[in-house]
């Protein structure tokens, strides 16, 4: 049932230094689920009871935070292969920590975190490679999680996209890049209105700083970028 997603599971962080012939039997030790969900539809819902982790086989799904005024703040957008839920695995709360949507029709494993976490009857030496690597990521996007706080901690929306821009200037090591995700959800990301920011950019464009054309920007000023990040 799985075999058509192996090149997509073999690049799972969760599943790193595992070759496809031990996926194969780890599946079936795990019994993992796989489910199918429409377009806007809900994978996983914040408070609700936790009993698996999910990776994301197909199509693009957000990573939701809402607070009790029913705000929503975009932690990540999650692509095929990227896990979900994991922090929750260690968690002696079992409940989703964030909100999972489907932005376009999507296909998820779901790995029972009983499974993931006890070992078979045969001793199988991945269950202790998986747990690492699940840490591993945990360990990544904590510090994901503190570089958004960054962003957010800022009070100007010029030091936001400044700083954001810098950071996937640093990441793809050149000045012209694609933005990991559309326009509304940069603005979801950075929690400031989509209108407002579309006029920064533009502002930024006029002055010289950057330029852009749809999700493509290139960096023209890296200098008076960097001196725009509070």
């Amino acid at each position: 049932m799985f075999a058509k997603f192996l090149p997509v599971l073999m690049k799972t962080s969760l599943f790193q230094d595992i070759t496809s012939d031990d996926l194969n039997t780890m599946f079936n030790c795990l019994q993992p689920k796989l489910s199918r969900f429409k377009k806007n539809s809900y994978i996983a819902v914040a408070g609700d009871h936790f009993d698996s982790l999910g990776i994301l086989l197909s199509g693009q799904a957000a990573l939701i935070k809402e607070n009790a005024a029913g705000n929503r703040l975009m932690m990540a957008i999650l692509k095929p292969g990227d896990i979900f839920g994991e922090s929750a695995v260690f968690s002696g709360k079992s409940v989703w920590p964030a909100t999972v949507v489907a932005q376009e029709p999507c296909q998820v494993m779901f790995l029972p975190k009983q499974k993931v976490l006890g070992e078979c009857a045969n001793l199988c030496t991945w269950h202790h490679t998986i747990i690492e690597n699940m840490l591993k990521d945990v360990s990544d996007k904590v510090l994901t999680l503190n570089q958004k706080i960054e962003y957010l901690s800022m009070k100007s929306m010029r030091g936001k996209l400044s700083s954001f821009l810098l950071e996937q200037y640093k990441m793809n090591g050149q000045p012209d890049f694609l933005l990991p995700m559309k326009r509304d959800e940069l603005a979801d990301f950075l929690n400031v209105s989509r209108p407002s920011m579309s006029r920064e950019l533009c502002r930024m464009r006029d002055e010289g700083v950057i330029d852009f054309n749809r999700s493509s920007i290139r960096i023209k000023d890296v200098e008076s970028l960097k001196g725009m990040v509070e």
